[in-house]
């Protein structure tokens, strides 16, 4: 199918499959208006071509033409040809008389291949009725399309029409920008750019997007050039606390305490491997298959881990553990359940009472909010020094001094470990130390600090009970290499720990603190606890949310004396007390 050009004068136009040449576009003339008078002849193409002399000797013996059964047969020939001939949506931009002219010559050349006979009136009647059902049908396409056009800026953006629109438009949008120069600009500049450029794409490629489309579009082009790709729009829900990509088409969030399969997904394994490699270099590290593991963090303190093949099977895994937004207190953790006002009370007095805090959970149980939140109760008189892979602890203190590990290079040098920088701080003048995590020989250093003047220094651990995460800081001494007696091991912990919170993520996914354990002393060789609150499980509602109640046990807590000295006593008691009841 050709489009339809204005044209001032055209010859017999050839059916398909004919080995006559095809007609010759002309460029419209000035003179051709757009609304030209109706009274155009199209027979003046017809009537030239009748005057055409022709020569005699070249002429075949007539062809004996028939007159056809009615005009309608000639008007139904004709018209399957025109639609191969012309383009509808192209019929508004010509003159009447132009299109006359056109169908015409169309008509005349269906009567001779047809071999039909027709009077000049008759022709001339064949065009205008011809002319009449293509300006007829050529306003049905345009209205048409008008409300395709309308109903398509009403519907709100697909996700999956812009993601095939942005794989289609963005080489070519590439070739058109200097990237260098176009991550220099302010955000909105680059934004307005990139759309405008899009927008001539679109056009170009006659490719249709309503408003919400075409917005989103440019923010998946602008994402996937400075940004994390398809990941931004997760990063952004307030709602999602974690987010698990599972090679380039299984996405996961964790939404509300419960995991959600999303319709997030990458190109393929390198498009996925391009993002992991540009979280990690913005952190100084890298990833490939000499390093296939990586820890990192965003911009907003968000940890990340990476992992990819060989050792991730099904293409690169990220998992990311978003940093909240808000900032959580005990008090906000007390509103939405995640303990009793009473074990709230208790905590704030341990840590303004500088007591040695070990918060233990499991993956993903909320330890590090845990964390930040006891944080809020440290004196901002005091120096601290946090400690971290992955630095993602946010305090609010003044005077906070934040240390992170770091990897070994591509030579095997120039690692940096936790206890390389729990050695450090010691020397740093720090009034606590906060240790985001401790996985190895970094616990003897710890526990060292704790036990040498650091009082109210706190950190985290992997453990399901709080027994048990005594039982795992014994053997990380151990991993030390450092050669002491067993008692002697759990004398220093007795003497460095003061209260352990075990905090949990329930089947309901609500995360819980289930139990608030003083570590008292040394029996023998056994380090004697004893549990201030627990959290009793009753059931469930209809709904399949955990019922149950945080019970306090009533015991006096050892560490009153303590909370005597910083003038917190009366409110300890009360606390425990009324927990009691």
């Amino acid at each position: 199918m050709v489009p339809l050009i204005p044209q001032t004068s055209v010859p017999s136009a050839p059916l398909p499959g004919s080995t006559a040449e095809p007609p010759r576009a002309l460029e419209p003339t000035p003179e051709s208006p757009l609304a030209a008078p109706p009274s155009a002849d199209p027979q003046e193409p017809a009537a030239r071509a009748a005057a055409a002399p022709e020569d005699a000797t070249d002429q075949e013996p007539p062809v004996k033409l028939e007159k056809p059964a009615s005009l309608d047969e000639v008007v139904e020939r004709v018209l399957p040809v025109v639609h191969k001939m012309i383009e509808l949506s192209e019929v508004a931009r010509v003159t009447r008389g132009n299109l006359a002219m056109q169908i015409s010559d169309i008509v005349g050349q269906v009567c001779r291949d047809s071999e039909l006979a027709l009077e000049d009136h008759e022709r001339r009647k064949v065009t205008t009725t011809v002319v009449n059902r293509v300006l007829a049908e050529a306003k049905r396409h345009v209205h048409g399309s008008a409300a395709a056009a309308n109903q398509a800026a009403e519907r709100p953006g697909n996700r999956n029409v812009v993601e095939e629109t942005k794989q289609r438009i963005q080489p070519i949008l590439l070739e058109r920008i200097d990237v260098s120069k176009a991550v220099t600009l302010p955000p909105d500049d680059l934004a307005r750019q990139i759309g405008e450029i899009a927008g001539e794409i679109l056009n170009e490629e006659k490719l249709q997007l309503n408003l919400a489309e075409q917005r989103d579009l440019v923010t998946a082009l602008l994402n996937d050039m400075l940004g994390l790709g398809p990941l931004e729009a997760l990063l952004a829900d307030d709602a999602i606390t974690d987010i698990m990509v599972n090679g380039p088409k299984q996405v996961y969030v964790e939404r509300r305490g419960k995991l959600e399969l999303t319709d997030v997904t990458f190109r393929d394994d390198a498009h996925l491997l391009g993002i992991c490699t540009r979280i990690v270099t913005r952190v100084g590290r890298r990833v490939d298959e000499t390093r296939p593991l990586c820890d990192a963090r965003l911009k907003d303190g968000s940890r990340v881990n990476i992992i990819i093949p060989p050792l991730a099977l099904d293409g690169p895994s990220i998992s990311i553990r978003k940093f909240a937004k808000q900032k959580i207190t005990l008090d906000v953790m007390e509103r939405t359940n995640n303990l009793s006002a009473e074990m709230g009370a208790v905590l704030k007095i341990a840590s303004r009472a500088r007591l040695n805090i070990l918060i233990s959970g499991g993956t993903g149980s909320g330890k590090t909010t845990l964390l930040n939140a006891l944080s809020r109760m440290i004196d901002p008189g005091e120096r601290v020094v946090t400690i971290e892979d992955a630095a993602e602890l946010q305090l609010q203190q003044p005077h906070v001094l934040r240390l992170e590990t770091r990897p070994a290079n591509l030579e095997g040098q120039g690692e940096i470990t936790q206890r390389d920088l729990v050695k450090n701080a010691l020397r740093m003048r720090p009034d606590r130390i906060i240790l985001g995590e401790i996985r190895a020989g970094e616990a003897l250093d710890m526990l060292q600090a704790m036990n040498t003047g650091h009082d109210g220094s706190m950190a985290t651990i992997h453990a399901n009970r709080p027994r048990e995460a005594l039982t795992r800081l014994e053997n990380m001494v151990a991993m030390t290499g450092v050669k002491l007696p067993h008692d002697a091991v759990r004398a220093q912990i007795a003497g460095a720990i003061n209260m352990i919170v075990q905090i949990a993520r329930m089947r309901d996914g609500v995360r819980r603190i289930i139990y608030i354990t003083e570590v008292v002393g040394m029996e023998g060789e056994i380090i004697t606890t004893q549990d201030l609150f627990t959290y009793e499980y009753q059931g469930e509602d209809d709904n399949g949310k955990l019922v149950g109640r945080f019970r306090g046990s009533g015991l006096r807590p050892h560490f009153a004396e303590r909370a005597e000295y910083f003038g917190l006593g009366r409110t300890l008691i009360e606390a425990v007390s009324k927990a009691s009841e």
